[in-house]
């Protein structure tokens, strides 16, 4: 197989769009499944995971590889649903071209636009595929004009529709002037029905306009009126996709083996190879002011990025793994940049979503799943040691909602963290914690649907029974002012004593993070000790100090202190630098930060005014409404994630089930000095209880 006739796509839209739908054709009709799998009946190929069969929805992003006439396809099935955005993150970073996918009744849905807007930053080329063409309510040309209005997605219907709902029986291709039928049997070319046929010029004179825009050939017969053929215009339509300068729009029925055929030419005819793609840029390890290309060939030096961890009953850990250059063997030894340590090549399996077939050796562009690797995670970057890079690291928001976990039975604790551990692992948006002080697990993630689905894996997979708490949200605490504290500990018990002596100046250190400063001078504090002060600081930050969320956004700068030749210690330093840090932060005016969301709603009109209400009721701000499609508007604004428990009910309630929303993390935001007492209040209440 040539480089030039491989293609590393994914799949995603909006849930519910049909996304699964239609990777289970494109397989059928590439000839990796030899019947039909159905989402509803919960028999998909790619959802294999238990979870997913029962909710119809498509939770881990799933690589499978088949073969279009010449050309090797990897497909990357990503979720739609927003608390699983970091599956979606993590595909669009190492494909090279998208399909996007969106229902021809529900058009451009929130989710929708996040989904875009990750490629953007990727700078991901991409297609459009408008599915559901059968359905009620199917109108083409008005997704089109969404995806123009909402995504400024340069779309250029490719096809139009022969029929719409019940009656949607075929397509004019709009580049060969040619029609087609569907058939059950087959696709059979037809004449183009009469009342389409000004349109279909009209649209492909505006392609011809549209790409005159930057080719001067192009130019030249569109301003002479000559005649250009279907395969130039697929030329140079093929540029300015891979330039994202169009998105050239198909249609189909995936639900009845509608325009599957036609989907899968278009992969191959319009999104890149890694030929296309060209060089990766990374950067150099020794000198990160500099930078280093791998090229997608054999002779340059291996580079790969680990986008995927999935923990298998049958062969343990699974990294999956995408190769930008050079050849991966098994038994070679290859060096994770990202954490400074070797790994050795067991296994490779090239992956049919839960079956493997093991390869011996991998190449530019492979998209393969590793057996065996000890230390690397999703984001790390796996290089030849002689000459190692940084890739660019995978986006990961922060997990905004909170749940405390505990088995039914004490003697099944150390099962539920070792549970824990391999999901964290897989999954880089859910975090684990163990409250010292109420001696309780709490799990955090993106979502509440986020959380319950790892709750029903502890269950299902790893047979680990849980009780579980209330839901509640994960604050950040900071500080807003700046202070200088210095503390002295001293104990004397028995034998050998404890003595440390510091002082540090807390700065806030908005939108920065964690800073450590050592202004230290004449060595006050011996600098193995300066390391046991930093190290206390930030045990005490991940546990928080004004009501137990992590510290955000603090510079702390050591500039004095004083030790003891025979007293002192790397614990006594640990255990003052914490009292003396959360002294200062009680000072410095303590703040709580909330996580705020983007929140978009799609509603009939009726309902708008009753919906407002509600949203300013929340502490919602509306940033704009819109007309999504006739008799309905788009709302978006921002709200805290407090106060969304129990929106979905609400909503459906207030719109008789018609609206729906979206939402996603947003900011962290300072709550007010009111909002801020009445949570510090419910926490000390909670506490109480507790004891």
């Amino acid at each position: 197989m040539t480089l030039k006739k491989l293609r590393n796509i994914g799949i995603a839209a909006h849930i519910d769009a049909g996304k699964t739908t239609v990777t289970e054709r494109i397989l059928f009709f590439t000839g990796v499944t030899r019947k039909l799998g159905e989402v509803h009946d919960g028999q998909a190929t790619m959802d294999f995971m238990k979870q997913e069969q029962e909710r119809g929805i498509t939770i881990a992003s799933a690589a499978i590889s088949c073969m279009w006439n010449d050309s090797h396809i990897n497909i990357i099935d990503t979720p739609g649903h927003v608390d699983f955005t970091i599956e979606v993150e993590r595909s669009l970073r190492v494909i090279d071209g998208m399909v996007a996918v969106f229902c021809a009744v529900g058009g451009v849905e929130p989710q929708s636009e996040t989904v875009w807007n990750q490629a953007d930053r990727y700078k991901v080329p991409r297609i459009a595929f408008i599915n559901k063409m059968d359905r009620t309510g199917a109108d083409f040309f008005e997704v089109v004009s969404q995806l123009n209005k909402n995504l400024e997605a340069k779309a250029v219907p490719f096809h139009i529709p022969i029929g719409e709902e019940e009656h949607f029986s075929g397509f004019v291709d709009v580049i060969s002037q040619k029609a087609y039928s569907y058939t059950p049997e087959e696709l059979i070319e037809i004449n183009i029905p009469d009342n389409l046929i000004q349109k279909s010029k009209e649209i492909r004179n505006a392609i011809l306009e549209r790409l005159a825009d930057f080719d001067d050939e192009i130019m030249t017969a569109f301003i002479e009126e000559k005649e250009v053929s279907g395969s130039e215009i697929k030329r140079i339509a093929r540029e300015a996709t891979l330039k994202m300068m169009i998105t050239p729009v198909f249609c189909g029925a995936a639900y009845k083996n509608k325009g599957i055929q036609q989907l899968l030419d278009a992969v191959v005819d319009y999104l890149p190879s890694p030929l296309d793609v060209g060089a990766v840029v990374g950067i150099d390890i020794d000198d990160p002011e500099k930078t280093r290309t791998r090229n997608p060939s054999v002779k340059d030096p291996f580079a790969a990025l680990a986008f995927k961890v999935i923990h298998d009953p049958f062969v343990g850990q699974q990294t999956f793994i995408r190769l930008y250059s050079g050849l991966l063997k098994s038994g070679m030894q290859i060096f994770n940049s990202t954490k400074g340590k070797y790994e050795r090549i067991g296994r490779i399996f090239k992956i049919h979503a839960k079956e493997r077939v093991e390869i011996y050796e991998a190449g530019p562009g492979d998209i393969v799943a590793l057996i065996g690797m000890k230390f690397t995670k999703t984001g790390d970057t796996l290089c030849d040691s002689e000459q190692p890079l940084f890739l660019e690291n995978i986006h990961i928001p922060p997990p905004v909602i909170e749940l405390k976990v505990a088995p039914p039975k004490q003697k099944d604790q150390s099962k539920l963290g070792e549970a824990l551990h391999k999901l964290s692992n897989e999954d880089p948006s859910f975090n684990v914690r163990f409250d010292e002080e109420t001696l309780e697990t709490v799990i955090a993630g993106m979502g509440e649907l986020h959380l319950e689905i790892i709750i029903d894996r502890l269950k299902h997979e790893f047979g680990v029974e849980v009780e579980v708490g209330e839901p509640s949200v994960s604050y950040r605490e900071t500080i807003t002012t700046e202070v200088e504290s210095d503390y002295k500990y001293a104990k004397q018990s028995g034998g050998k004593g404890q003595y440390a002596q510091i002082c540090i100046r807390l700065e806030p250190n908005t939108g920065k993070g964690y800073e450590f400063v050592d202004k230290i001078k004449g060595g006050a504090i011996p600098s193995e000790f300066i390391v046991s002060v930093n190290k206390g600081i930030q045990k005490t930050i991940h546990l928080g100090v004004l009501a137990g969320f992590p510290v955000v956004d603090v510079k702390v700068v050591l500039h004095d202190g004083n030790y003891h030749p025979v007293d002192s210690s790397d614990m006594a330093f640990q255990t003052c630098a914490s009292i003396c840090f959360k002294q200062a932060f009680m000072k410095a005016l303590p703040q709580l930060l909330e996580p705020v969301m983007k929140i978009e709603i799609n509603t009939p009109d009726d309902y708008i005014g009753d919906i407002v209400g509600n949203l300013n009721r929340r502490r919602g701000k509306i940033e704009s409404m819109r007309r999504h499609r006739k008799g309905s508007q788009k709302i978006n604004g921002f709200v805290p994630l407090m106060e969304m428990f129990g929106y979905a009910t609400q909503l459906r309630n207030m719109s008789s089930g018609r609206a729906n929303y979206s939402m996603e993390f947003f900011q962290y935001m300072a709550v007010t000095k009111a909002v801020q007492e009445e949570i510090l209040k419910k926490i000390q209440e909670k506490k109480k209880l507790q004891k």
